[in-house]
């Protein structure tokens, strides 16, 4: 399970010579003694693997009868004890609560399903799906049905299904075909038939979505993203945006959300934790990368002139170096 959250180009990697049960016994001294000892948890949680956390976690609560979430939030506060949570949270239940939280409550957080569902792959939304089922013995499809509605429902409820084509190899001529389509129902026409953009970008494969976009500037001698925001509006129009987006680079995506979340008056905490944890160990590089390639200042300075205290010692040691 763990694997569908790990790639080649994360911050976190696995420790060698990791031992669970004296990485559970110092977190129990840090928060048992006389003040805790942030510095313990941060240099211990974002210095293993989340697979490694998860050990931790067990020999935590063998050591103390306790577990080690329940401590940590009778010891810390705040943004700091949430990324700490986060962090020994396995990824699909923890994108699983990311959901269930936009979902419950006066008002859904769109912003939220429509950044897990545009970015995660097949195998990761099956797993939040079930996680979903064990923590609720609800369907994720039926409970996301009650909570939206319209065409923007109709996407997000296909998204959520986690079956979007796989296939791997490139139909050019079909690319050419859906880029026509995407043309005749919007740009072309008078009105727009939302249907074939979700039809398209809800289910096709992400190699094919990808020359589907070249064929389509080809074809409008616009952008399919300019298109969409030309022609749609509201929820529609943001996920379906966030799909091209991530069709072109998610970290790239992930970039520029984290950006949004740090600009302006007041940082969102929210978005910042989420990103920063579900991707340390996929392409949090990449995001680095990519974060500095379009605002030209390194995420790292970005979080340092943002964040204070053990939160922004904790999310500075997540995000690594300074490229």
């Amino acid at each position: 399970m763990a694997s569908l959250w790990n790639g080649e180009r994360g911050t976190i990697k696995p420790k060698a010579s990791f031992d669970a049960e004296e990485d559970a016994l110092a977190l129990k001294d840090a928060i048992e003694g006389i003040g805790t000892k942030e510095k313990i948890l941060i240099d211990i949680l974002t210095g293993r693997s989340n697979a490694q956390r998860q050990l931790i976690c067990k020999a935590y609560e063998e050591a103390t009868g306790r577990t080690l979430q329940k401590d940590l939030k009778g010891d810390t506060s705040g943004d700091f004890e949430d990324v700490l949570v986060a962090l020994i949270t396995p990824p699909a239940d923890y994108d699983c609560h990311e959901v269930m939280q936009a979902i419950k409550g006066a008002g859904t957080k769109d912003s939220t399903l429509i950044e897990i569902f545009a970015s995660r792959s097949n195998q990761q939304i099956k797993a939040i799906r079930d996680s979903f089922f064990k923590e609720t013995e609800k369907q994720l499809s039926d409970e996301l049905e009650d909570e939206v509605s319209g065409d923007f429902s109709k996407a997000l409820l296909l998204l959520a299904e986690g079956n979007r084509d796989e296939e791997t190899t490139v139909d050019t001529e079909k690319a050419r075909e859906d880029a026509k389509t995407l043309y005749s129902a919007g740009e072309k026409k008078w009105g727009t038939d939302e249907s074939k953009f979700i039809d398209i970008l809800c289910k096709g494969s992400i190699p094919q979505l990808r020359q589907t976009l070249v064929e389509y500037k080809n074809v409008s001698g616009k952008t399919l993203q300019q298109s969409i925001e030309g022609e749609m509006s509201g929820e529609l129009e943001e996920l379906l945006v966030a799909v091209v987006k991530c069709v072109k680079s998610i970290p790239a995506y992930f970039a520029e959300r984290l950006h949004e979340s740090m600009k302006g008056g007041g940082t969102d905490e929210s978005i910042l934790n989420r990103i920063m944890v579900s991707r340390s160990e996929i392409d949090l590089l990449d995001i680095r990368a990519e974060f500095k390639k379009l605002y030209e200042h390194s995420l790292l300075s970005a979080i340092e002139s943002d964040l204070s205290g053990e939160y922004g010692d904790c999310m500075k040691a997540i995000c690594g170096g300074d490229d």
